[in-house]
């Protein structure tokens, strides 16, 4: 297992998607951010079903960063209850992790407000 996650995030516009990854890559606390293209969720809300288009984010860093990532998407994001889950990274291509690491900051900050 390595210390890699893969953050999943959902955003209503594309326009919001974007400014969660630019700002999650601008500070390092991402190496790389990919947005889909719109999805359909449907969900329960206060206690109605939704059905909604969606924007999924997924967001790759480490571990040790995930509570700066989390900061950041919460206080950009538009949504009462954002969804910001993570899985781990398992294993992977030996180059694309280094990468990934040379790409982030190497410390998470004891503050996670963005700039």
């Amino acid at each position: 297992m390595t210390d890699k996650i893969v953050v999943f995030v959902t955003a209503g516009s594309l326009r919001e998607s974007k400014k969660i990854a630019r700002r999650l890559v601008e500070s390092r606390l991402a190496a790389c951010v990919n947005i889909t293209s719109p999805i359909r969720s449907i969900y329960r809300w206060q206690d109605k079903i939704e059905d909604a288009g969606e924007y999924v984010l997924i967001i790759k860093t480490r571990r040790d960063l995930f509570e700066s990532v989390r900061a950041v998407v919460a206080k950009i994001h538009t949504y009462t209850t954002p969804e910001i889950i993570s899985v781990p990274i398992v294993d992977g291509a030996a180059d694309y992790l280094e990468w990934l690491d040379r790409s982030l900051v190497e410390e998470p900050e004891g503050d996670a407000s963005p700039r």
